[in-house]
């Protein structure tokens, strides 16, 4: 796998049919480690060991249902209130982040009305605050730590 523009952290990897397996700790299961999953595992775990995020308070490939089609967030992650507070959009390194994956994780928020959004291809990551009030989009600096989020 392409080594990522995030800290590198041991995954539990196996092989499976002559194919790379990696285990997601939210699904409690191996999935084929393909290089958007490798981006997801990472930047899930960027998110816990970095920016203190509960483990707890995430999940990867969240359901959600837009315009009467059945679609998946990367990652979710949720406040104290069990409320969803962040959505995060992976995509492999190979893929650049254009406005058409902006504009991806926007639609999903349509659904979720989150405040934070994070896109990532492992290689570049960005963070916005959504001002619901105003409906303006802010690029932050960095992404918060989960304690900042508000």
């Amino acid at each position: 796998m392409q080594k990522l523009n995030l800290p590198d952290y041991d995954f539990r990897i196996k092989e499976e049919s002559g194919k790379q397996m990696i285990f997601d700790p939210f699904r409690k299961k191996y999935l084929l480690l393909t290089p958007e999953e490798n981006v997801r595992q990472h930047f899930a775990r960027y998110l816990i060991e970095e920016k203190d995020f509960p483990s707890t308070l995430m999940t990867t490939e969240y359901g959600l249902e837009l315009n009467r089609m059945h679609k998946r967030c990367d990652i979710i992650v949720f406040n104290r209130s069990l409320k969803p507070a962040a959505l995060v959009e992976c995509k492999a390194p190979g893929i650049k982040i254009t406005n058409d994956v902006f504009d991806q994780v926007a639609r999903y928020n349509l659904v979720f009305h989150v405040k934070y959004l994070f896109v990532t291809n492992g290689m570049q990551h960005y963070s916005c605050k959504v001002n619901f009030a105003t409906g303006k989009v802010d690029f932050l600096s960095s992404i918060p730590l989960f304690k900042d989020l508000d």
